[in-house]
């Protein structure tokens, strides 16, 4: 960027001279050159101001600070989410020194178009609204403000000015799900819901697939809160489950809470296994925690923040961006913590529980994870979990044989596979 803006402003200084010497030539040479002459000379001064307007503008686009907000839909201290999103704003703030952010957390879904207005009122020139329910209010934002670029998360709908963006888990919780199926001894596992939204209901189907992979007879059991981030009552419906034989914990809430009710049986001496949801969980649950799905907003950010300082995304032509970075865009990343795909504490467990993969023979679950972790890390991606042919509830196939969902089928699914127990619908 410093020598991109180095030569411009060196560009810029030589045709200001040029212009200067032109304009005076002209000036001055009046009576001393002929009508065509002269008419050529005034026709390049003009291109040499054109010229030099274009730069002039480059350059104060260059020094001027990109200004960024981030509307969240909870508070940035709820561990999962919102808190995801804030470290990634914090990256953007700490590499990027010709940038300037701010944030507004906790905005329920009715405020966001005014929120949102009052940033582009406060000068910002980038808007991130970083929740689905957001997706309506931040268009109407958008078409207000053609002059502002809105990127929305989650969502699908777009328009000039505005892109989305979604850094996709569904292949980490069918990982998280072949781990739940091996090491669950009472064949229940529990799963607690925010919402029956398509992102919710995709991510559960995937963990149920890899449930059904190496444990066949075994059972989803979902409970719903109706809340994104609601402690009190992820913490009932984990113990609800827990009470009902459930033995593995997985979830959508954004706070540790569903780690925290299985390190407390576990370490009261009945063992829960669970599998932390967005930010890093595990020393919550040192003896549950088995592994999890984490995120790298940053990705993300950077690469749309990098797009818009130089010019590549602009409030004219952002009607067909849309992000959908998994594992391969390095967007996701599958354990606990950052660096730890699984808890070595159930290496064992997993290296010593085997299977038969009609592909890869007999294999235990502990290589068959880092196999498809392997797989669908691949530019290609070698494997997806959403490979007919795939069941309803209902033993309807919704998914054929040897065919991948596609993402318009993933993006709406409004269906529960046939080994989860609960209702997809409100």
């Amino acid at each position: 960027m410093s020598s991109s803006f180095g030569g411009k402003a060196v560009a810029l200084f030589l045709v200001g001279i040029l212009v200067g010497l032109a304009a005076g030539y002209v000036a001055g040479g009046i009576g001393k050159v002929s009508t065509e002459e002269l008419q050529s000379m005034r026709t390049e001064l003009d291109n040499l101001r054109a010229q030099y307007q274009v730069l002039s503008e480059q350059i104060n686009s260059l020094t001027r600070k990109l200004k960024i907000g981030f509307i969240y839909v909870g508070p940035i201290g709820d561990y999962g989410w919102s808190y995801a999103h804030e470290v990634g704003r914090r990256y953007l703030e700490s590499k990027f020194p010709w940038i300037e952010t701010t944030y507004v957390e906790s905005v329920a879904e009715a405020d966001c178009q005014r929120v949102a207005e009052q940033l582009v009122a406060a000068g910002n020139d980038l808007i991130f609204t970083t929740s689905f329910g957001y997706m309506d209010p931040t268009l109407a934002a958008a078409q207000a403000h053609e002059g502002t670029i809105f990127f929305h998360c989650s969502g699908y709908e777009r328009a000039p000015n505005m892109g989305t963006y979604f850094a996709e888990f569904y292949q980490l919780y069918y990982l998280n799900g072949l781990m739940a199926g091996a090491l669950s001894k009472t064949g229940k596992i529990g799963y607690v819901g925010a919402y029956p939204i398509p992102e919710v209901i995709r991510h559960i189907d995937a963990f149920a697939l890899g449930v059904k992979e190496v444990n066949p007879q075994a059972k989803v059991y979902v409970r719903w809160i109706f809340a994104w981030y609601d402690p009190t009552k992820a913490r009932q419906a984990a113990e609800a489950l827990i009470s009902e034989g459930v033995d593995a914990l997985a979830f959508t809430e954004d706070s540790p809470t569903v780690v925290q009710v299985a390190e407390d049986y576990t370490i009261g001496g009945k063992q829960v296994y669970a599998f932390s949801h967005y930010s890093p969980m595990l020393s919550y649950g040192p003896n549950s925690v088995v592994s999890g799905q984490l995120v790298h907003w940053e990705k993300i950010y950077e690469d749309i923040v990098t797009k818009v300082r130089l010019g590549i995304y602009n409030n004219t032509n952002l009607e067909n961006v849309d992000y959908w970075w998994m594992l391969k865009e390095g967007a996701v990343e599958l354990g606990g913590e950052f660096g730890v795909p699984i808890n070595q504490k159930f290496e064992n467990e997993l290296k010593a529980k085997f299977v038969d993969d009609p592909v890869l023979g007999r294999i235990s679950v502990y290589d068959l994870v880092m196999k498809r972790l392997e797989q669908m890390k691949e530019e290609t991606v070698l494997f997806d979990p959403f490979t007919g042919p795939i069941k309803d509830q209902d033993g309807k196939i919704r998914i054929q044989e040897a065919s991948r969902a596609s993402r318009e089928t993933l993006w709406t699914i409004d269906w529960f596979v046939d080994n989860i127990v609960g209702s997809p619908k409100p």
